[in-house]
């Protein structure tokens, strides 16, 4: 299992802009998280935020079960993810007083090139102008846009597979 956020840029809303002010991006956004299975692709579940928050407190709010035999591989924005789930990765990070060994470097390598599963999802959502680009239609339904435009990529994916 791979999870990773994406942002998605949005008008500046009327009120609380605050809340949807993404330092990250510098502009503001909506977040989505994406659970994916590592093997086939899949989406297994999706969870939205406002651009303020943190990749690691989106994926809390989320609640998202995860089996604790499932390994659970992550990026470096869910560095505390081991207290909540036990089999889990994430690449090992760098301090200016301990850099990285070579080995270090090679497990990073290892771990980034399994997850690269999650980023080619990101980038199948990201295929639709409406995700891309400034997204201007109601936050509220922000969600099932998401979900649709996947539905609908696995439904394309297939007829161009079996014609």
């Amino acid at each position: 299992m791979v999870i990773d956020v994406t942002e998605h840029a949005i008008e500046r809303p009327k009120g609380r802009q605050r809340g949807y002010y993404s330092g990250k991006k510098g502009k503001h956004a909506l977040k989505s998280q994406v659970v994916g299975n590592q093997k086939t692709g899949e989406i297994i579940c999706t969870a939205l935020g406002m651009g303020e928050v943190h990749d690691f407190n989106l994926y809390k709010q989320s609640k998202t079960p995860i089996q604790s035999e499932i390994e659970a591989l992550t990026d470096k924005g869910y560095l505390g993810i081991k207290k909540l789930h036990a089999r889990s990765r994430h690449p090992k990070k760098k301090t200016k007083k301990n850099p990285l060994t070579k080995q270090e470097k090679k497990d990073n390598k290892e771990i980034n090139r399994e997850r690269m599963v999650v980023e080619h999802i990101n980038r199948k959502i990201k295929i639709f102008k409406i995700m891309t680009e400034r997204y201007r239609n109601r936050r509220r339904r922000f969600g099932l846009r998401i979900n649709l435009i996947w539905i609908s990529y696995i439904y394309w994916g297939l007829s161009k597979k079996f014609g």
